[in-house]
């Protein structure tokens, strides 16, 4: 199946090769919260062959806690569309909100809501983590 998506100013378009979207998760990590301008940030997570990505884009890099963040941005714009981290290797992490089906996906899990917006009340029973789970623990989450 074949999804699409694009930055704001549609300058950077792409497409998604998958049988079906990935679960997407929720990240309220400060990082998060200070890009997006929001009280969190949409992910999924894709093999990095899945995402085929055209027009102008620009990257942004930044190592923390031993790992190194890769982010490709609308160059025009600035809108992220995905990165890749050393954390998990052979994947992509996708903003889900540059999909063009956006508004019909909600996520399955929750991860650093120890810096959640007080305001915010996750659903009960949704599987949350104060900060990054285990990838065991992720990926079972992520499988529902």
């Amino acid at each position: 199946m074949m999804f699409t998506g694009q930055c704001r100013c549609a300058a950077v378009t792409y497409q998604l090769d998958l049988p079906a979207l990935p679960p997407i998760y929720a990240c309220h990590c400060q990082h998060c919260q200070t890009w997006s301008g929001s009280a969190f940030a949409l992910h999924a997570l894709l093999p990095a062959t899945a995402l085929q990505v055209q027009g102008p884009t620009t990257e942004y890099a930044y190592d923390m806690d031993g790992q190194r963040s890769t982010h490709q941005l609308c160059a025009h714009c600035h809108t992220r569309i995905c990165n890749t981290t050393t954390a998990a290797p052979g994947l992509q992490v996708l903003r889900v909100g540059t999909l063009d089906n956006s508004p019909a996906l909600a996520p399955v899990a929750h991860i650093w809501t120890s810096r959640k917006q007080p305001w915010l009340t996750l659903p009960e029973g949704m599987p949350v983590w104060p900060q990054s789970p285990t990838p065991q623990a992720f990926a079972q989450a992520l499988s529902i």
